[in-house]
């Protein structure tokens, strides 16, 4: 293989750029071209192309989003635009693709790699709703963004004796939610994987106040509720001072940790090595602390759901 793309697709995520320098000098070691396809699929179709050299890639590794942009195509949907991209491709001279997004990225490419296209999959998301996979790229970074902000939001809430409800992102998985707010000491999580009931919010909220606690932080995932709807029911349902803060995009942004910035040279690496090895229609991953490249079908048929051991623990910990 002497030529291969690389776009980005999907939501943003921090570490992004990290994957895009890994899978560009990777490949540059190994004696092949790279050509950099920007805005994802959209790009692809508008032949955005550009070729990527060691410099194209100097100093992003710290930096957040993606220097090929990225954004969603209706378009490639379709049979139609699948088989336009494939064509493009070719006349390009392109002859394997590394696509770095989520689950509807990897459906774009796992239609390349029917019609004849060796394709593989990094995953970057900050949702972390990828089966077989231990982290997506950009998880890591999102946690620890979200945690910054519960923190300062606490001493705030500490000040005037308030409840303060958050709302984190994370599409229709609880991960952001759960993991943030373990880390941050939240008094309630509200996931999608988990039923929850407003009577044993409330009661939680009212033990605390028996004992004379001052101030609680309720945590909700996006895809579990609406965090505005669950601020006007506790301050409904308790009377308590209730504040709703909805973090929103600022989750996306910023500088990748240094878990997200090795974890994404890693897979961007190991993706060039899959497609130098013959390999097409995978992801590349870890499991379990071990690199490996499972079939997209098996992505795509695998249950996945966040580790409830640690909202059980939450929720002990929060009495």
């Amino acid at each position: 293989m002497r030529k291969i793309g690389v776009l980005t697709s999907g939501g943003d995520a921090p570490g992004m750029n990290a994957a895009i320098r890994a899978v560009v000098r990777t490949a540059i070691y190994h004696g092949m071209e790279v050509v950099g396809i920007r805005r994802g699929y959209s790009g692809l179709l508008n032949e955005e192309l550009e070729p990527l050299n060691i410099g194209s890639v100097a100093d992003i590794i710290q930096r957040g989003g993606t220097i090929l942009y990225t954004a969603r195509c209706e378009a490639f949907k379709s049979a139609e635009g699948q088989q336009q991209g494939l064509e493009i491709l070719r006349r390009h001279g392109i002859e394997g693709l590394i696509v770095i997004g989520g689950d509807g990225s990897f459906r774009g490419a796992q239609a390349l790699h029917r019609l004849g296209m060796p394709t593989i999959g990094i995953p970057g998301t900050i949702d972390n709703d990828i089966p077989l996979c231990d982290q997506t790229i950009g998880f890591d970074t999102a946690i620890n963004t979200a945690i910054e902000a519960i923190d300062k939001i606490r001493d705030t809430a500490t000040s005037h004796d308030r409840t303060y409800v958050v709302e984190v992102m994370g599409r229709h998985a609880g991960d952001i939610a759960l993991l943030a707010g373990l880390a941050g000491g939240a008094e309630s999580i509200l996931i999608p994987e988990q039923p929850y009931r407003m009577e044993d919010i409330v009661a939680k909220l009212e033990r605390g106040v028996a004992r004379g606690k001052k101030h609680s932080i309720i945590l909700v995932a996006e895809g579990a509720a609406s965090g505005i709807e669950i601020g006007k029911y506790l301050t409904e349902h308790t009377g308590f001072e209730v504040r709703v803060t909805v973090l929103g995009h600022i989750q996306r942004g910023g500088a990748p940790t240094a878990r997200d910035r090795v974890l994404a040279s890693q897979l961007g690496a190991y993706a060039v090595e899959r497609l130098r090895a013959g390999e097409t229609g995978k992801m590349v991953a870890t499991l379990h602390g071990t690199l490996h490249a499972p079939d997209f079908d098996a992505v795509f048929t695998t249950p996945r759901q966040p580790d409830l051991r640690l909202y059980d623990l939450a929720d002990m910990l929060s009495i």
